[in-house]
């Protein structure tokens, strides 16, 4: 080989990565989300392959737990936390990589040599070995960081369903309401409309009269606060999915979801779940265990490394071969204490961050489960108030039928009952917004139809072909 320089280099070079650019172009970002549907057939076989054995999928009917497919299928929160994976696996290659040999040219001219030439020129390498098993400590650090990577895709998929749950429940409680205050309000104009005549006939008295217009004005009052409520509720929905206001156009959706009531829920049993189940103290423990690891490799740190430097060397017409060993720090001035005070330090308040997490999710659990107690007691009571009224109402009815009292005290029973069903309705909300909270402390969905961990990692839009056939 005449040039062997040359084709070390073309070797070396050969194996370089090379650039790509991958420029973003706002337009057509905005393009492709405003393009987003929920009749898109990538995602509705996305949403068919991971709860068609379930039972919990309607054709043609989006629920809960099909929306939530949905958001985890276009969510650009979860987009963020999968890249960030991404980052943490590449770190693994990079911890993996073993140092790299260095290449010699020593070259130089000695005037006045009295040797057969003056040029002194060969061929060396230095040849870094770590010890102490430095490699091993960052391969397993990596590792540990790129687990915490993957429980915080757990822990972010648990914040689109649990922001999605609370945005349907907001909508369902606004079309609840205002179907309700719709009849109120019709029962309330009638009241009115006959006070009126009873008073212009001087057989009612102007305060009821007046009590009567009040309330028909705090009645659509009402009315017109729900159904804000309720247009705006549905955008938020459009948003915890992660598609524009106008995906959920003609769009039927089932809020049956939200008529469920767990009457018992163990606390030793959430204790467990909440402990078992939080994505976030899961990555939190692998946070701790990557500083285990950093610590290790702060300590192994304290033993130099070893450079080894065979080479071939013509030194003014004399051939030398070298089998050098140089570049090991001595460890005198300082003993790698700075950076071992850290990495102990780092562990401590790791080791804190699992602890107060872990009390904080046993604390959110107990107060959740309280708060889930008391609404079922208040749901009781207004159950209980609700039946009477219907019994009441019934009652007004057989005597109106019976000739036995007039219209005007039949709509009011019909006023009365619409009143007890409102407070009926909003005692289910607070029910149902303590189960949200409940949830949050397990981060499990307490039907246990739609998984979190497993299905999420992927990204479906990218990588679709592979995960058609999985399931949660």
């Amino acid at each position: 080989m005449k040039h062997p320089l040359l084709f070390i280099v073309l070797i070396v070079l050969s194996g370089c990565a090379t650039y790509h650019a991958q420029p973003i172009a706002p337009a057509a970002l905005m393009n492709a989300f405003e393009a987003r549907t929920l009749d898109s057939p990538d995602l509705r076989g996305y949403v068919a392959a991971r709860c068609g054995d379930t039972g919990s999928c309607t054709p043609g009917v989006w629920n809960l737990n099909t929306l939530t497919l949905a958001a985890f299928y276009f969510s650009p929160d979860l987009d963020v936390a999968r890249a960030k994976w991404g980052t943490a696996k590449a770190g693994m290659v990079t911890a993996a990589q073993r140092p790299n040999p260095t290449l010699q040219l020593p070259f130089q001219h000695t005037t006045g040599s009295s040797g057969s030439s003056p040029w002194t020129f060969g061929l060396g390498l230095d040849i870094p070995v770590e010890t102490a098993g430095k490699r091993g400590y960052r391969i397993a650090q990596a590792q540990q960081l790129s687990d915490a990577a993957r429980f915080s895709i757990g822990n972010v998929a648990w914040q689109v369903r649990s922001r999605l749950r609370a945005q349907l429940l907001t909508l369902y409680a606004a079309t609840q309401k205002t179907a309700i205050l719709e009849q109120q309000i019709e029962t309330q104009s009638r009241i009115v409309k006959m006070l009126e005549q009873r008073l212009a006939a001087g057989e009612a008295s102007a305060t009821d009269v007046n009590q009567q217009r009040i309330a028909l004005i705090q009645s659509r009052t009402d009315l017109a606060q729900a159904q804000q409520q309720r247009g705006d509720a549905r955008a938020q929905v459009a948003s915890a999915i992660g598609v524009p206001v106008s995906a959920l156009d003609g769009i039927q959706i089932s809020f049956t979801a939200f008529d469920r009531i767990y009457p018992d829920i163990p606390m030793r049993d959430a204790q467990r779940q909440a402990l078992l189940n939080r994505a976030d103290l899961l990555g939190a423990l692998a946070q701790y265990q990557a500083s285990q690891e950093a610590l290790q490799l702060e300590i192994a740190n304290q033993y130099p490394d070893i450079h080894l430097g065979p080479g071939y060397l013509w030194d003014q017409g004399a051939t030398k071969i070298a089998f050098g060993v140089s570049g090991i720090a001595l460890p005198i001035l300082n003993q790698n204490q700075g950076p071992i005070a850290e990495a102990k330090a780092r562990r401590a308040e790791a080791e804190a961050h699992v602890i107060s997490l872990q009390a904080r999710a046993i604390n959110q659990m107990g107060q959740a489960l309280a708060a889930y107690h008391a609404a079922l007691k208040s749901l009781s009571q207004s159950e209980a108030l609700l039946s009477a009224q219907e019994r009441q109402l019934s009652s007004a009815q057989h005597s109106y039928r019976a000739g036995e009292t007039d219209r005007l005290m039949l709509t009011l029973a019909h006023q009365a009952f619409f009143t007890a069903l409102l407070a009926r309705q909003n005692a289910l909300m607070q029910v149902q917004q303590s189960l949200n909270r409940l949830e949050d402390a397990i981060q499990r969905p307490l039907d246990g139809v739609v998984g979190i961990n497993r299905i999420t990692l992927p990204d479906p839009r990218r990588d679709a072909p592979a995960n058609q056939g999985s399931r949660p």
